[in-house]
């Protein structure tokens, strides 16, 4: 189990994601996660995965590799400072990555098989966190964390967008 971080642990910025876990237990939040978005995704029309809900915004295919490539840099983060990683960790411009992702030229199957088998590798790495791992603390993006603090970050993250795909896309 880990359960929730506290407000002291996390960049104030991802309030609004951490708070989207309404689960005691991040690990579960996450393991529900893993079979909703798939399945989410998977229950689309053929070719929705290419809508926008307005100009210039990501499609549901560009929205959920997001979703993928921001799991791993957290995950890294995480995995980082468990392993008391002492230098600072870059930041990361979500437009450059989602332009440099070169989406369009993936299926969107490949695009959710490959947010599973991160997901899997998230889940797997949290679970082996001990309340010492769970607790150290390092910084990335000019802010201290906690590895506590990435998994909520990780959980929040997706659930936010979640909800934005339910209420502008769908």
């Amino acid at each position: 189990m880990i359960s929730i971080p506290s407000a002291n642990e996390y960049n104030p910025f991802y309030e609004t994601y951490v708070s989207k876990i309404d689960k005691d237990d991040v690990l579960e939040f996450l393991r529900l996660q893993s079979q909703e978005l798939p399945a989410l995704m998977r229950s689309l029309p053929e070719g929705k995965s290419d809508h926008r809900y307005a100009a210039g915004k990501w499609s549901i295919a560009e929205l959920l590799n997001h979703i993928t490539d921001t799991e791993r840099v957290f995950s890294y983060r995480a995995f980082a400072i468990s392993r008391g990683e002492k230098q600072e960790l870059p930041g990361m411009d979500q437009d450059d990555y989602a332009n440099a992702a070169n989406t369009g030229s993936r299926s969107f199957e490949s695009l959710i098989n490959e947010f599973e088998a991160v997901r899997l590798a998230t889940l797997a790495l949290l679970e082996s966190f001990d309340e010492v791992q769970l607790s150290q603390v390092g910084k990335a993006s000019g802010f201290p964390v906690t590895t506590k603090g990435l998994a909520g970050i990780i959980a929040g993250h997706a659930a936010h967008h979640i909800q934005i795909l339910k209420d502008r896309y769908l």
